[in-house]
């Protein structure tokens, strides 16, 4: 679907977010509509991940709107817009690395479903569980990898594992901040192309400096540069904008 034929899954209106004399974020607008990919690019310090933290839940905005749905999301906390459907991975691994890489999606199975942590009773004996999980993983291709524990995979590959963590979590929309981050060629294109795939189960909203990956993968692009989007547009649009050309694709950021 287009903008022009539904209505976006997630709103953003003239969100604000200072640190002291830092505008982080100003008066930002942005939408995001089912089946697509809306990338959000610009240099390092733009404001992109403060603007992930705000839709989030993890900082509460200085002024502004975000509808999810439909629904304003304001005094909504992370738990409660993760219930919502809202499924972040982070530009930061935030992994159980002690525990395999099924550990780790089984007890986001296991968060889903509203059960509490059992720590007194082994959660790899549920055979519900451990059939979701295995399928999580092998959606973003490591099954094989099932027992290793996160902190023995690889960087590309405990992206991977947040992915299929974020999956396990049936989102309505996916937060990815720079999931290619510190990939190698390879593992950036095949990430490229299962996130290519990933559209078709929810719409994402994609923070990358792989500027390969966000050509190939956008329907949409939104550039921040201190804490303003100064364009939005289509690959060909943000490709042929002075501004854009002038701040952030023919400059040194990365």
């Amino acid at each position: 679907m287009t903008e022009d034929t539904a209505l976006p899954v997630l709103s953003i209106k003239n969100l604000y977010k200072s640190f002291g004399a830092l505008k982080a974020t100003d008066d930002v607008t942005l939408e995001l509509y089912p089946g697509e990919i809306h990338a959000l690019i610009g240099p390092n310090g733009a404001g992109k991940s403060t603007l992930i933290k705000q839709i989030s839940g993890d900082y509460q905005s200085d002024n502004g709107s975000i509808h999810f749905f439909g629904q304003d999301m304001a005094g909504m906390g992370v738990a409660e817009r993760a219930r919502a459907g809202l499924g972040r991975t982070f530009q930061v691994s935030s992994l159980a690395l002690e525990f395999s890489a099924l550990r780790n999606v089984m007890l986001a199975v296991q968060s889903k479903a509203g059960s509490s942590f059992r720590f007194f009773k082994s959660v790899m004996n549920d055979k519900r569980l451990l059939d979701q999980a295995r399928v999580m993983l092998a959606k973003v291709g490591l099954e094989d990898r099932a027992d290793i524990p996160a902190a023995e995979l690889s960087h590309g590959e405990r992206r991977q594992l947040e992915i299929a963590i974020a999956l396990a979590l049936d989102p309505k929309v996916f937060l990815l901040d720079e999931p290619m981050a510190g990939m190698g060629p390879e593992g950036s294109k095949n990430l490229t192309n299962f996130l290519d795939g990933l559209r078709k189960q929810a719409p994402i909203l994609l923070v990358e400096h792989d500027m390969d990956a966000v050509f190939s993968l956008a329907d949409r692009i939104s550039v921040l540069v201190y804490g303003r989007i100064i364009a939005s547009g289509t690959v060909d649009e943000i490709r042929g904008h002075p501004a854009v050309r002038e701040a952030y694709l023919g400059g040194e950021a990365t």
